[in-house]
């Protein structure tokens, strides 16, 4: 019996190859989008979970309580990582790191320049990546050890075993290699080519001194492994308040520690109020939503396209109920066609995910791959290929089946025009879906370009930033005068953050004005000689930084003062770190240092003539980039002998912040053209139906005079109307949807009627061009064909 079935199906597919083609290519893209769109999603689910014990693993935060604000930073001091490991016995492993940055390695002539972390000696126990020599309980226990990612290894050493030899780092001390880690995969929050112990920074860096002593030397991440059974609520009270002790700080009073999960590490991280209430998952259920939506589409083209077709059918129901079929047997036989279709469409939804794979991981920077072997996969995607195909089938086959034989066999039924109701109410639905979308790009576009034309405060323009080193560091001042000298930048200078960002805040302890309790949490940064001028950042009153005397003095940001509430800065003194008497000699003009969607942040600079970590440098603007490039490379090896030059222009710098937001710019673009294409299919399908049903109404009109305009117009007016209709629909809907998506920028546009209307004469357009295709063949043919085959 089922291979009856079967054979019927494939005859009726291949008897209507145009509508088949239609309906299989409809579903292809459909699901193509929903696998792609859910291979993407589970790879953002799936970040971290190869490790093992991942679910006892924490990021510990603090909570900051800024005159009322709850900030969330993850800037921890190390006074805390020891509270935690020896006040709380349900905590196994804590683990410090100096973040992550870039250094030097240095091996005979092999020399490179990448990431690594500094760690404390539980870090590898705690993150258990696979080691493939060594093993994290004596990894890093020596000071100057070092332990390498395979590929690093490979990159210094070549085909050598790596094993106890030593790695000259920032030419300055050699690490013995005690350990190889297996690469760590694309799906790891971490990312890092080696692992320094921070019992080596401790040895060598003077800073390093006194930074156990204070829970205010927040510079640090700190990360825990609970231990097996225990949970993050059962040590949430005891480590809320453990900086409490510390009572002669006023900020270690007003934070409170939290955790973090590593579950959450990827897709949470947006704070509000000292709660994690998302992040980038909110983007990930976005395009979930979306997949589901295009696949929903393209369903629907397969319910309009089949029952819009039943006509042709009728007959066949008819002879099959007369011999005696039951409706139960037709349902199925109608089902299986469905299956056989959605299957068809199924394999050929697999090469177009293989062929999109490729510019979609370029897109969006992962390296997704659909996983063949896995038999989990395969029973999922049948099992959705399956429950597919009932759905975009149950309504044909339950329609077609339900046709009464005696009608159909008398003639008496007109089985297309009895379903042009459903029909109608499918396609405004289909279109409404693809009208929305086509508003959420319009709007995604419109916000990112108010962001990205928003004046930023300083000059981009051939802005160039170079990480300081040790060499760098005692060579600056030749650098910096033979830069000049030659003419190759404008200006030079160094700070302690990039332009495009802030690595540390502090608060201020006392200024004129302050209300008992009251804390401004603000950016710091530590900049030398010529940074206001060198950024083209305006001093708008008092003066800029002149001599080493500054040292005691600062310079606040416009944000800053106005939060201060002081009114005549200049002059003024303040609390600064404990010490008093620290001067107010300048305000500086506001300038994007973090979000360019969010107000400028309140920032104190300080003066530092000595180099910094980034040296901050404009290109001349007499040289092209590749004859700058190339003399600054030649000076820079020159000052830097045992590391390759490395830099980053700021204005890339400034466009990586809104990467996120150009993602989804492209993404949703890409499926809103997607779920109009499939939709103009079924219009396409649609409208050829409509064309053939009405092919003796057509010639009897144009016998009667009627002009091809008036008969475009006739065919045309019914979409057009249901269109219409959709844009009415999707507005308010796409609307509620995307004022609230702007609402977490405080920098945004407002949502007017001009986006709408763009978007219905988009779809009305399209549309019109898909429908007047068969409108104008079925207009111009010639009458006396038609009114004879009738």
């Amino acid at each position: 019996m089922l291979r009856n079935y079967f054979k019927i199906a494939w005859r009726t597919l291949l008897k209507s190859r145009g509508y088949s083609a239609l309906n299989i290519l409809g579903l292809a893209i459909g699901m193509s989008v929903a696998l792609l769109i859910g291979l993407w999603v589970y790879n953002e689910y799936s970040y971290d979970k190869f490790l093992p014990g991942y679910q006892q693993l924490y990021q510990v935060r603090r909570n900051f309580n800024s005159n009322g604000d709850t900030l969330n930073f993850t800037s921890t001091s190390l006074k805390l990582a020891d509270a935690l490991r020896s006040q709380v016995p349900e905590i196994q492993y804590v683990a410090a790191t100096d973040g992550t940055s870039s250094h030097g390695l240095m091996v005979g002539d092999k020399k490179l320049y990448r990431w690594g972390v500094q760690a404390q000696s539980d870090f590898l126990k705690m993150f258990q990546y696979p080691f493939l020599q060594g093993n994290a309980a004596g990894a890093l226990k020596d000071p100057y050890s070092i332990v390498l990612t395979e590929s690093i290894a490979k990159a210094l050493f070549g085909a050598q075993d790596p094993m106890n030899k030593t790695v000259r780092i920032d030419n300055k001390n050699d690490l013995k290699v005690t350990g190889i880690l297996k690469d760590l995969p694309a799906n790891s929050t971490f990312q890092f080519g080696y692992v320094v112990p921070f019992s080596y920074l401790e040895a060598t860096a003077g800073y390093m001194k006194n930074a156990h002593n204070s829970f205010g030397n927040n510079s640090y991440n700190v990360f825990a492994a609970l231990k097996p059974g225990i949970t993050a609520a059962q040590v949430a009270p005891k480590i809320r308040g453990i900086e409490w002790t510390e009572t002669n700080n006023t900020n270690a009073m007003l934070s409170a520690v939290v955790l973090q999960p590593m579950t959450q590490w990827h897709l949470y991280g947006n704070y509000i109020n000292g709660k994690d209430l998302g992040g980038f998952l909110e983007y990930v259920r976005m395009f979930s939503i979306i997949g589901l939506l295009v696949l929903f589409i393209a369903c629907i083209n397969f319910v309009n396209l089949t029952t819009a077709r039943s006509e042709k059918r009728a007959r066949e129901v008819g002879v099959r109920k007369a011999i005696g079929s039951e409706r139960k047997d037709l349902i199925f036989q109608f089902l299986m066609e469905s299956v056989l279709l959605t299957f068809l469409a199924f394999l050929v939804s697999l090469l177009f995910v293989q062929i999109a794979l490729t510019p979609f991981n370029a897109l969006t920077g992962n390296h997704i791959v659909i996983p063949f072997s896995s038999g989990g996969f395969w029973a999922i995607l049948l099992g959705c290929v399956l429950i597919t195909a009932i759905a975009s089938g149950s309504r044909p086959a339950f329609y077609l089946s339900s046709f009464n034989p005696v009608k159909v066999l008398k003639g008496s039924l007109t089985a297309g025009r009895s379903g042009a109701l459903p029909r109608k109410i499918l396609v405004v639905l289909q279109f409404s879906c693809s009208i929305a979308l086509i508003i959420s790009t319009i709007i995604v576009y419109q916000q990112i370009g108010y962001a990205e034309h928003r004046p930023t405060g300083y000059r981009m323009d051939r802005m160039m930033e170079t990480d300081i080193n040790h060499d760098l560091g005692n060579n600056f001042t030749a650098l910096k005068n033979e830069l000049l000298s030659k003419g190759i930048v404008e200006t030079v200078t160094t700070a302690t953050c990039p332009v495009t960002n802030l690595y540390s805040h502090t608060d201020i302890d006392k200024w004129p004005g302050k209300k008992p309790g009251e804390t401004i949490e603000m950016g710091t940064i530590q900049v030398s000689d010529d940074y206001f001028k060198s950024l083209g950042i305006p001093i708008i009153q008092g003066r800029d930084f002149r001599s080493p005397s500054d040292t005691m003095r600062v310079i606040f940001n416009e944000t800053a003062i106005r939060q201060m509430r002081i009114k005549n800065p200049i002059g003024q003194v303040i609390t600064y770190q404990g010490t008093p008497g620290v001067e107010i000699i300048g305000v500086a003009k506001d300038a994007l240092m973090a979000s360019p969607f969010a107000p400028a942040d309140p920032t104190v600079f300080l003066y530092d003539p000595h180099p910094q970590y980034i040296l901050l440098y404009r290109l001349s603007q007499r040289l092209t980039t590749q004859e700058g490039l190339a003399q600054l490379t030649t000076i820079f090896n020159k000052y830097n002998p045992a590391y390759p030059y490395t830099y980053a222009f700021v204005d890339q710098r400034y466009a990586e912040k809104f990467k996120t937001e150009v993602l989804v710019e492209k993404l949703s673009g890409i499926f809103a053209g997607l779920a109009i294409f499939i939709s103009c299919l079924g219009l396409f399908g649609l409208a050829a139906f409509v064309a053939e049903q009405r092919t003796r109404e057509i010639g009897i009109r144009k016998v009667l005079g009627a002009s091809v305009s008036g008969l475009w117009m006739l065919l045309s007016k019914d979409f057009i109307v249901l269109v219409l209709i959709s844009c009415v629909l999707a507005s308010p809907v796409a609307f509620f949807f995307l004022h609230n998506w702007l609402q977490q920028y405080s920098y945004r546009i407002d949502i007017g009627a001009g986006v709408f209307v763009l978007a219905s004469a988009t779809a009305i357009g399209i549309t019109l061009v898909t429908i007047s295709f068969q409108a104008i063949k079925a207009a111009v043919a010639n009458p006396v064909k038609s009114l004879r085959s009738e």
